[in-house]
């Protein structure tokens, strides 16, 4: 029981999040690109994990993290007027490279069938 009261939470979070960030926040170190790839909240709701997934170059993502790091506060603020929650989890941003990840295995997929393709 619950686990679905914090898959829903959860659920929630990333959606405001997603939101805040796409309309709310005007840091230029936050690139438009900027998405909230997961969120994983602790069973006893004090942490919240939070995946964020850029597109730009290394330095660009560091920026974009402390951009994040930054606007916590008014992100909490935020995410408690629009959640009705006892208490605002803590939040921490991760930096999540995963779809860069499967892009280039992508790529490299595509890469080997071309290349067997022009083999035969």
């Amino acid at each position: 029981m619950k686990d679905k009261r914090v898959n829903r939470i959860s659920e929630e979070v990333k959606r405001e999040l997603s939101e805040i960030i796409q309309t709310k926040l005007k840091d230029p170190r936050i690139p438009p690109l900027t998405s909230v790839s997961y969120v994983s909240i602790t069973r006893d709701l004090s942490f919240a994990y939070v995946g964020i997934s850029i597109f730009g170059e290394d330095d660009q993502k560091k920026d974009a993290i402390d951009g994040l790091e930054s606007a916590k506060g008014f992100i909490k603020m935020e995410l408690g007027k629009r959640l009705k929650l006892r208490a605002m989890p803590e939040i921490i941003f991760e930096l999540d490279e995963s779809i860069e990840k499967g892009m280039e295995l992508q790529q490299t997929i595509d890469n080997l069938r071309k290349m067997e393709h022009d083999g035969e």
